[in-house]
């Protein structure tokens, strides 16, 4: 006969049957299904902009394949620190707000320009002169790897006068990651405090990690 649990540890019992029903289900490689770590890796399908959360086996695969259906993001980020973009040439940008992100889409064989929003990313026009001047002087653009690779500017410290512009080569989906930052955490007509602290972070680890990448290239 089985005893009968005390009223406390019927309770304790209860709360971890309720804990596991919430516990949010693991994510997984949409090619294999295998169970993926937090920090894994993405594909890009270039005609329609969608991320694919991949496992490393499944993402090899589509690394330098031309022709394929999708693109293996890379991982690595490179902190452009001698950047050089007039503010005439921002402006001519029509990108409305201090930050924004630019990629080469190869389906549409131009360069796309995004901003974020709290309603998700919002295009803007890119003069293509402006664009070809922007590269003639900064020729690293020429790494951008198409739909994989995007020039990150984040200019909102130059416009308050607390800090310089920064400008990234980064994964495409460190962009979306961002979107996603802001649509997540952006409150009332300013953002709200929480917003701008996630922004700090997420630059300060960008900036952290491509630190840690000059510094194994020197080595």
């Amino acid at each position: 006969m089985t005893p009968e649990l005390e009223p406390q540890n019927e309770n304790a019992f209860a709360k971890l049957r309720q804990f596991a029903r919430k516990r949010p289900a693991a994510e997984r490689c949409e090619m294999c299904s295998r169970e993926l770590v937090a920090e894994h890796e993405h594909l890009v399908e270039p005609a329609s902009h969608k991320l694919i959360c991949s496992c490393g086996a499944c993402a090899i695969l589509f690394d330098g394949r031309s022709g394929s259906k999708f693109k293996r993001v890379p991982r690595s980020v490179l902190f452009l620190q001698d950047f050089q973009m007039k503010e005439s040439q921002w402006e001519s940008l029509m990108v409305p707000i201090e930050m924004a992100f630019f990629f080469n889409s190869s389906p549409h064989g131009r360069v796309i320009a995004l901003y974020p929003s709290p309603a998700g990313p919002i295009e803007s026009l890119l003069p293509l002169d402006t664009w070809n001047d922007i590269t003639q002087v900064n020729p690293v653009l020429h790494k951008m790897d198409a739909d994989v690779v995007a020039l990150l500017a984040n200019r909102v410290g130059a416009a308050r006068g607390s800090r310089p512009a920064e400008y990234y080569l980064v994964p495409i989906d460190e962009c979306y990651k961002l979107v996603g930052l802001i649509r997540t955490h952006w409150r009332g007509l300013s953002g709200g405090t929480e917003v701008w602290r996630e922004l700090a972070e997420f630059f300060g680890g960008l900036k952290k990690r491509a630190g840690a990448l000059r510094e194994v290239s020197n080595a």
